[in-house]
């Protein structure tokens, strides 16, 4: 713990950490100083002046180095000028005035001259109701200007910094907040300062323009209206906003979100997300978003969400209603108990997962998650310790990244992990290819694909890094499946898990292993237990099929032709999907915004996400349809409520057993303060008021023998002269369902392509830019060719999810060149 200092604010006595900023200790103490420039997440600049105050500091005799002492009390000696409080650290003895005429004096002379070339159109402004330079001028502005209108300056009102952030130069006040979370939080210096004087502006210096998928960002935290999104740019006004706590579903994290909602005349006077919103969580996401996780929400939405049941008669689907649907699904899947399977994928809640997993149970059927990734059941044993958090790792720690591209995968995680290395943490970094948190990694190991498990274990032999490692105070492995399929990733997991055995790094806060999973909750598909097979299209044949949440027809040609002649085939999902047009039974399912539920973050974080909008139609939450499904076939589970589900999951799985969604509504106080009574301090975050989740104790942290299972690793493929090493890799905007139907998010996702070393391009005669026919495993597809010179001779890098159906490394072969 840091040393604390005493000092004295508008005659009130404070104790503060030494270090602290006055405007920060202030805050701490209830007292508020105006800000523009400052941000308690930001290094402090003292650009704005928004800040100033008096400071007087006590006399010390010079020879003694003791204070002087005047009626018994240390004398103070306050400077001549105003001081910025952003910049002053807090020190024993000082003395602060805040109020003092002379400090709101130059508070109201600092507002009034941002005034003096500000726009006066705050009616039309999107900040308008969540404004800080709006606030603070009815607070400390004067009642009006001594300055004449015709001398305003008028500039640009609409500049696209990039494709999802615009600029409006009249209302930039230049206090460098985006430049500096871009710079300092971020690590992306894609934005700067051009011109000097009256005409300093804001540019992106990046190519393509706000290169950054952290960019939503700034305009949480822009004190004005400068800065606003393609997505809710004149789309509402902040008053006319309701909130509601959620929890993102694009990834492992976990992010706390809130979701902004109003009635919209043109979705025909149906309530709508406008926008989605960070909520604080210093645990997960602290206040950050990344874009992602802030514009791909609009899968919910949209002419294409299923809102009544369907049957199949006379080869087409035709709606009908719950009963007949729920009854013409029980009688094929009992009537094909033995070859009954269930297929669920992680964008469903743990709640649905359970009661998916007890029917199967139940009726003898199988549960397979819809993933190309393994070894969850390992994180149940030696996952990271209950009180994990990534915001105190740093100096003596040591964080490990392999087979994975984190930036790509999970961005607040690769933010996270760039913060800590900045505090000291020993960042390692294992991927067979460059990635972009190798900039910040102390050591950078790159290894041929299929060499995963050789990296690991070469961990146990005597190194440099390997020793940094296994003397480290705390230490955390994240996995990934970058040119891994099911099996290979379980004995990545197999041998992670047991370097961290072996190095005493499991069992606390802050150590074990991580995964890096494909979607937001496949953790807890693994909790409650599911698993996922090497062999999926040899599982779905001749099966009779529930698949809930998941479009494996649309992700796999391989995959429609097993549906196809699976014996029977039951689809609940919220949209309308390649899987449902082959599908016996459509049922139509809530969206997460529509219901409650729970998910299970990577690092075993059981979070809550709650109702923001109504439901669509007749759909309703996945483990009520599955209740109701179960009772058709003489099986008896709960679906009045996502609260009664996750009490019997509490009650069945041992890991749950002291939790309740009472517990985790519980909220713990949390630094900085943020609250949308000062937004011109922490930006225009949410205060968390609805829970910050719970973690799950793993095996190993409960005292539990821990014993690592040793999976066989299959011999790494080499191509031969004439052939090509197809690997998978992971792109965080990708054609999936929860990604595409965001419209403004295209030039992100783009098109098709194989990524190909320089060397390779030229054996095979191809050219960047080409289209290519590539095959392998009776796959494959045409796409546009990408050099990389970071990626390994003979090998090709295919992204999942945007055409080409890849979920584990294979041999292929390069058709040549269709069209340039």
């Amino acid at each position: 713990m840091s040393k604390q200092v005493t000092l004295t604010i508008n005659g009130k006595q404070v104790i503060a950490p030494e270090g602290l900023s006055v405007a920060d200790a202030a805050k701490m103490a209830g007292i508020d100083i105006p800000v523009f420039c400052h941000h308690p997440k930001l290094e402090p600049v003292g650009m704005c002046r928004m800040c100033l105050v008096e400071i007087g500091r006590p006399v010390r005799d010079r020879a003694t180095g003791q204070f002087v002492m005047e009626n018994g009390q240390p004398k103070v000696q306050f400077m001549p000028k105003l001081e910025t409080a952003c910049t002053n650290k807090v020190e024993d003895g000082m003395v602060v005035l805040t109020e003092s005429a002379r400090a709101t004096d130059g508070q109201r002379g600092t507002v009034e001259f941002l005034l003096t070339s500000h726009p006066l159109d705050c009616p039309v402004c999107d900040k308008g109701g969540e404004c800080p330079l709006q606030n603070l001028t009815m607070a400390h502005g004067p009642g009006k200007s001594r300055f004449n209108y015709d001398e305003k300056q008028h500039l640009a009102k609409m500049v696209p910094l990039g494709e999802l952030i615009y600029l409006d130069r009249e209302r930039c006040i230049q206090c460098a907040r985006c430049i500096r979370f871009q710079d300092e939080v971020a690590g992306e210096a894609v934005l700067g300062f051009d011109e000097r004087g009256r005409h300093t502006q804001i540019i992106s210096v990046s190519e393509p323009g706000f290169d950054s998928v952290f960019s939503g960002n700034t305009t949480d935290i822009c004190p004005v209206g400068a800065l606003t999104t393609v997505d809710f740019r004149f789309g509402a006004r902040p008053w006319e906003l309701k909130a509601e706590s959620s929890i993102c579903t694009q990834c492992p994290v976990g992010c706390n979100t809130t979701l902004n909602t109003r009635r919209e005349a043109k979705a025909d006077g149906e309530v709508v997300v406008k926008r989605v919103m960070p909520r604080q969580n210093e645990e997960v996401n602290e206040i950050w978003l990344c874009d992602k996780g802030r514009f791909a929400y609009h899968y919910t939405e949209g002419k294409e969400r299923l809102t009544r049941p369907m049957v199949r008669k006379e080869e087409k689907l035709v709606r009908a209603s719950w009963d007949n649907a729920i009854k013409a699904a029980a009688e094929k899947l009992t009537a094909n108990k033995k070859d009954f399977v269930a297929l669920a994928s992680g964008r469903l809640s743990t709640e649905d997962l359970f009661n998916l997993k007890s029917l199967a149970d139940t009726v003898g059927g199988e549960a397979i998650l819809y993933s190309d990734m393994g070894g969850g059941e390992l994180t149940q044993v030696v996952g990271v310790g209950a009180g994990t958090n990534l915001g105190k790792m740093g100096k003596g720690d040591a964080i490990l990244v392999v087979a994975s591209d984190l930036y790509e995968e999970a961005p607040i995680w690769w933010l996270r992990i760039k913060q800590a290395a900045d505090r000291g943490a020993a960042l390692i970094v294992a991927n067979p290819r460059q990635t972009k948190l190798d900039r910040f990694a102390k050591y950078k190991i790159h290894y041929a694909y299929g060499d995963e498990i050789k990296t690991i274990h070469d961990f146990q032999k005597k190194s440099r890094i390997a020793d940094e490692f296994a003397k480290a105070k705390n230490a955390v492995i994240f996995y990934g499946s970058e040119g891994l399929g099911v099996n290979g990733t379980s004995a990545l997991a197999s041998a992670c898990a047991d370097l961290l055995k072996e190095t005493g790094h499991i069992g606390g806060a802050n150590n074990g292993l991580i995964g890096v999973w494909q979607r937001a909750n496949d953790q807890g598909a693994f909790e409650v237990g599911f698993r996922p097979v090497a062999d999926l299209e040899k599982a779905l044949k001749g099966k009779a099929v529930y698949i809930v949440g998941a479009d494996p027809a649309g992700d796999d040609p391989n995959y429609a032709r097993a549906l196809k002649s699976a014996k029977f085939v039951a689809v609940q999902d919220i949209r309308e999907t390649a899987t449902t047009e082959i599908a016996d039974v459509v049922f139509p399912a809530q969206a997460f915004t529509e219901r409650d539920g729970t998910f299970v973050s990577g690092e075993r974080r059981v979070q809550r996400f709650y109702a923001a909008v109504p439901p669509k139609g007749d759909s309703k939450p996945d483990y009520a349809i599955t209740c109701m499904l179960a009772k058709q076939m003489g099986v008896i589970l709960q679906g009045t409520s996502a609260a009664v589900v996750f009490e019997i999951l509490a009650h069945s799985v041992e890991a749950f057993n002291e939790l309740t969604h009472e517990t985790l509504a519980q909220v713990r106080e949390q630094w900085p303060i943020v609250g949308r009574s000062d937004l011109y301090y922490g930006g225009a975050t949410y205060e968390n008021t609805r829970g910050m989740g719970v973690q799950l104790v793993p095996l190993a942290q409960a005292g539990g023998s821990v014993k690592i299972q040793k999976v066989r690793k299959e011999a790494a493929l080499r191509p031969k002269e004439k052939e090509l090493l197809a690997v998978p890799s992971n792109k965080l905007y990708d054609r999936g369902v929860t990604v595409q139907t965001a419209e403004f998010l295209d030039g992100r996702i783009g098109g098709l392509y194989v990524s190909l070393n320089p060397a390779t391009a030229k054996k095979f005669g191809v050219e960047a830019g080409q289209v290519v026919k590539i095959s392998f495993d009776g796959a494959g597809g045409e796409a546009v060719v990408k050099i990389d010179e970071t990626i390994a001779t003979g090998v090709a890098l295919i992204p999942r999810g945007m055409g080409i159906a890849i979920h584990e490394p294979a041999i292929a072969k390069l058709g040549g060149k269709v069209k340039s």
